[in-house]
């Protein structure tokens, strides 16, 4: 009795410490180590590598002017969806249909076993019905990242869940007279409300790309301290043994109480550092994806937390939580299988990204939305810039930085840029998602590396919001695209912020320098696609869909590729 009374102790006071102190820290150790991440990639940014300096192509004194007159077309939202749209919405909601069916495993079995540890002589089927609508609330959260691009999106989604949850109350309350509104919400609150807090601690923006493998760490090293601490305390003799050593090292209690915890902590950081490898392996070898760890991470906190008061009917229950992320995880597996999302293209398009890296969180916004749609039919290449920095960080990127490796990440010369490009990831992750491809570079290889990418690129978009004279860079990635890619797969953004007047002008300037060589010479029309992009990103996300798909549905363009056609 006395041990069932002890590891219960435990579950239900030692493991919510637990969660909690590891989740607080998560957030602040998140964010510092992203900012030394974000000083690192600057500082090597800056440096030099070995390519020497980019070849200049033929300078324009060699060749005439185009004859064409180039062209701006400011384009919008277009009537009807193209075929791509066609292609991502099948994607994602065959990926959400997955997830939804693992939640409502993961719901079941929850409730289940609420059920089971309640007793009763007979299966109540509108008490199961409430307990399976209370725990779907990771559902969906779950849906909700996935496909919500915008405030309102994930308003509706929350909306319905919360709508569906009122109608089984009310049929609950119905039907039980003793059953009160206040009785209901407490109990949701109690089921979600915590682990619902400690979710905003490690998927807030600034810290989501890592925050799944910082919290996996701080849980890990935070029970290590804790472990110390109990065998310290589990005896008399080991106390006074913890007291002794403590004494010869010029320590007192409390010192030496310091001490218990900081040795369990590190003797746990050897084992939360395998943890992340792993991670980081799998990652690598495309066993899972970025979305597929973060959602992983939230249903298991989930579990974790919900199945604390399951404790309280012996410590055995705890595991209901681990029982049913189980069920979730192995219907995601299957359900991806069974879905087809891993048969997607292996040769999707391929979408380079450019912009003004002074941009900061907008560049961090668009991101966001195109990840969530355009990776459902391709990959995104782009080089890696301030602006982010620390929103497209992978898992094995990460780990290279903790481990003092992040140098190895920068591409030296040619040919390091060309064994990365031949090693990139283009096909999908299990779960049908596309990834983005940062090239990261020095001062003297981000030009070497920008042309490479741009002729392999299927469609180009550049980001010109805030785009002025004093974006030298930019000037160049603009002659480039000029001079080596067809416009009609060049799409511009602008808004208010961008100095339309300059940039125009600087457009017809560059053009009239086109290289001897530019598939653009021969066009008898040839003009630029631009599209105003406002100040909400997700209200023009058919207007990009659209034009950038378009040369991509009309042939199939690169080497290898495959026309998207909704068939």
């Amino acid at each position: 009795m006395a041990a069932t009374t002890d590891a219960t102790l435990i579950t239900t006071g030692m493991l919510p410490m637990l969660l909690l102190a590891s989740a607080a820290l998560t957030a602040p150790v998140s964010i510092a180590l992203l900012a030394l991440y974000r000083r690192a990639v600057l500082r090597s940014m800056a440096s030099s590598g070995t390519a020497g300096p980019t070849p200049e192509r033929e300078s324009s004194d060699r060749a005439p002017p185009p004859t064409s007159a180039l062209a701006f077309e400011f384009v919008d939202t277009p009537a009807s969806a193209p075929a791509a749209s066609v292609l991502i919405r099948r994607s994602l909601w065959r990926a959400a249909l997955v997830y939804a069916v693992a939640g409502l495993c993961y719901a079941g079995t929850l409730g289940g076993a609420w059920m089971i540890q309640a007793g009763g002589d007979s299966f109540v089927p509108m008490r199961f019905l409430w307990l399976l609508s209370c725990y779907a609330w990771p559902t969906a959260l779950g849906i909700g990242m996935l496909l919500a691009v915008s405030t309102r999106q994930r308003l509706i989604t929350a909306g319905v869940y919360f709508a569906l949850l009122f109608a089984v109350a009310v049929g609950a309350i119905v039907r039980n007279d003793e059953l009160t509104f206040a009785e209901v919400a407490t109990f949701w609150l109690l089921t979600n409300a915590p682990a619902t807090a400690l979710l905003l601690a490690f998927l807030h923006r600034r810290v989501r790309a890592v925050g799944p493998l910082v919290l996996a760490f701080m849980v890990l090293v935070v029970t290590g301290s804790q472990v110390a601490l109990s065998l310290v305390g589990s005896s008399e003799s080991a106390m006074r043994s913890a007291i002794v050593a403590g004494s010869a090292v010029g320590l007192g209690g409390v010192g030496t109480f310091v001490a218990t915890l900081v040795i369990g902590a590190l003797a746990a950081t050897a084992a939360g550092w395998q943890c992340l490898k792993w991670l980081g392996h799998r990652h690598r070898e495309r066993r899972s994806s970025d979305q597929a760890l973060t959602l992983d991470a939230m249903w298991l906190l989930f579990g974790m937390v919900q199945s604390i008061t399951f404790a309280f009917a012996g410590w055995a229950w705890i595991f209901t939580g681990i029982v049913a992320f189980g069920a979730y995880k192995s219907v995601t597996l299957v359900g991806f299988h069974a879905a087809g999302l891993h048969r997607a293209s292996q040769n999707g398009a391929s979408l380079l990204l450019l912009r003004v890296f002074a941009l900061g969180a907008l560049s961090g916004e668009l991101f966001d939305v195109l990840a969530k749609r355009w990776m459902r039919i391709g990959d995104i290449s782009m080089i890696a810039g301030p602006d982010l920095a620390t929103t497209t960080i992978e898992p094995h990127e990460f780990l290279d930085f903790v481990g003092g490796r992040l140098s190895r990440q920068f591409v030296r010369d040619a040919d390091d840029l060309g064994s990365r490009m031949q090693t990139r990831a283009l096909g999908p992750d299990p779960d049908g998602r596309y990834r983005a491809n940062e090239f990261f570079c020095h001062a003297d290889t981000w030009q070497m590396a920008m042309q490479r990418i741009a002729t392999t690129a299927d469609v180009v978009l550049m980001d010109l919001r805030s785009f002025s004279s004093g974006n030298q860079g930019c000037q160049y990635e603009l002659q480039q695209l000029i001079d080596i890619v067809p416009l009609e797969r060049v799409l511009l953004l602008i808004d208010g912020s961008t100095d339309r007047d300059f940039l125009l002008q600087t457009l017809q300037t560059l053009w009239s320098r086109a290289a001897p060589d530019s598939p653009n010479r021969s066009q008898p029309d040839p003009r630029l696609r631009i599209v105003d992009i406002g100040r909400h990103v997700e209200h023009v996300i058919p207007s990009l869909l659209h034009r950038l798909s378009a040369p991509v549905e009309a042939s199939g363009i690169g080497d290898g590729r495959v026309t998207l056609r909704s068939s």
